[in-house]
């Protein structure tokens, strides 16, 4: 049972074994064994300009002794972390998901980058299923799609556009190997995966609305 800790400015999900991990995230990236998947929160004042951002990193997570983990990064509060779990012809998901708008992008346009903060949605899935290389693919895919399915429902716009995810989203998949060739929306796994995500994100941007809104009344 994976378990999740909160010590801020770190978030840590404990997978409890090492397994294989499928992620675009800022330490670790690609297919890599791990047995953690941590956010790490910021703030403007920890990214000054011209800053070698991953070298920063691998030092906050040298001293955590913590290198060997799969590592995000946000300016999103991780207090507000959301989880959904689903499960469908046995395979049972998680979905653990921060969720920060100020960095909003709709797909296939681009806006100048925020400079109030770079809140961004980050996605830990952890999947009970054994899967081959193409089906944790296709199962990243899934939980990519249904982030943004998450995203469209709520109905937030940009000038460009709807808002379909951010400049710095990043979603990490953790299952454990095996042979199972396919995970797709026809699949038990793809189902599983695809309702805990959007779920998750469906809480967190419910979260962050309302915190936005209440930024705005105490400095409007």
């Amino acid at each position: 049972m994976s378990a999740l800790h909160h010590d801020h400015p770190w978030l840590t999900l404990d997978l409890g074994t090492e397994m294989p991990v499928l992620s675009w995230a800022v330490n670790r990236p690609g297919l890599v064994r791990a047995r953690r998947i941590l956010w790490r929160e910021v703030r403007n004042a920890d990214l000054p300009l011209g800053l070698d951002v991953e070298a920063w990193l691998a030092g906050e997570l040298a001293a955590r002794g913590a290198l060997d983990a799969v590592c995000f990064l946000t300016s999103c509060d991780i207090a507000q972390v959301c989880e959904a779990r689903a499960e469908a012809d046995g395979i049972r998901a998680r979905a653990v998901a921060t969720v920060g708008l100020s960095n909003a992008e709709s797909v296939g346009t681009r806006l100048p980058p925020a400079s109030h903060g770079w809140g961004t949605i980050n996605i830990a899935v952890t999947l009970s299923a054994g899967l081959a290389e193409a089906a944790r693919i296709e199962a990243l895919s899934i939980a990519t799609q249904a982030r943004t399915a998450a995203l469209l429902h709520s109905g937030l716009r940009l000038p460009t556009g709807p808002v379909t995810g951010t400049g710095t989203d990043c979603i990490a998949l953790a299952a454990p190997e095996g042979d199972m060739r396919h995970a797709g929306l026809h699949t038990g796994a793809g189902e599983a995966v695809g309702r805990a995500v959007l779920d998750a994100v469906t809480r967190g941007v419910a979260l962050w609305q309302a915190s936005d809104a209440a930024r705005e009344a105490r400095h409007g």
